[in-house]
């Protein structure tokens, strides 16, 4: 045996080794640091809320990592469809829009259990849906598309809306799904709920004497490439003023402040089709939308 080139081979491993230790101390150091700043954080955050008057309900736990999440926009066909209550129905793009043949009555149209009837027997997949919001001015309403339970905000190829009649009976719904929905890389590190009221909080949203009424995590979109998505966890505040209601959305993961409305969900595809190539690099678009 030579042990010079032993020697040498038994060197290069104690290096590998060394390496891997040392960036293995670095990423505990910074989890370390990032959890000790956090707590500070949220113990100037508490001092700050209780002195605006802004209170809470009980945080959620059990949120410390969660993954991105990917799918792809379903394209529906024909032989997917079994409605038979429908008097036509069109299929546009992804899209699909269905005229009853048969009104179905509201009961009543403040009550999530009324539209959920509806959606469990006339929508395709419906029970993967949850209301977001009732609009009587329009006669409509919104539901956004769940993955793991966790709803999907604002995303345009993941809603529901129904409109009804001046009876209150849906005469007409559109539709459009995602599928295939799983984990997208490993889990990452998520900002605490508390860092993300604070992040509402320092650009000026939070009015005093409001109520924090909600704060739980859902996904809303990272990366847009026609056919396929990517979505981030994202951290949905909800606040009670003196007047209304409104709603923050919170990057769980980068903890940046969001703009999510259903004006921008309708832009998606505009702002971020790129191809229709299922082989596109989507490991460079998703390092692009960090940036």
């Amino acid at each position: 045996m030579d042990w010079s080139k032993s020697k040498s081979i038994f060197i290069v491993v104690f290096l590998i080794l060394d390496v891997f230790l040392y960036s293995l101390y670095l990423n505990r150091h910074t989890e370390a640091q990032q959890v000790q700043e956090e707590s500070i954080g949220e113990k100037n955050i508490e001092v700050r809320l209780k002195e605006d008057n802004i209170t809470y309900e009980i945080l959620p736990t059990n949120t410390g990592k969660a993954a991105y999440i990917s799918g792809k926009v379903k394209s529906f066909e024909e032989e997917d469809l079994d409605i038979e209550n429908a008097e036509n129905y069109r299929i546009d793009k992804n899209k699909l829009v269905v005229t009853l043949k048969e009104p179905y009555e509201i009961k009543n149209l403040d009550e999530a259990s009324s539209y959920n009837d509806f959606l469990n027997l006339n929508v395709y997949n419906g029970a993967s849906y949850t209301l977001w919001q009732i609009d009587k001015e329009n006669r409509s309403a919104t539901f956004f598309q769940k993955a793991n339970s966790r709803t999907l905000y604002y995303i345009k190829n993941g809603l529901v809306t129904v409109y009804w009649n001046d009876r209150n009976e849906i005469i007409r719904y559109e539709q459009t799904l995602l599928e295939n929905l799983e984990a997208y890389e490993e889990e990452k590190v998520l900002t605490s709920p508390l860092n993300a009221i604070q992040a509402v909080y320092n650009k000026g949203l939070l009015a005093p004497n409001s109520k924090i009424t909600k704060v739980d995590l859902g996904y809303s979109t990272l990366v847009q490439i026609t056919e396929m998505q990517v979505f981030v966890p994202t951290w949905e505040i909800r606040v009670q003023t003196e007047d209304e209601e409104k709603e923050y959305f919170v990057n769980a993961v980068e903890g940046g402040v969001l703009n999510l409305t259903l004006d921008t969900a309708v832009e998606e595809d505009e702002e971020d089709s790129l191809t229709t190539d299922d082989e596109i690099d989507l490991e460079t678009e998703l390092e692009k939308s960090r940036e």
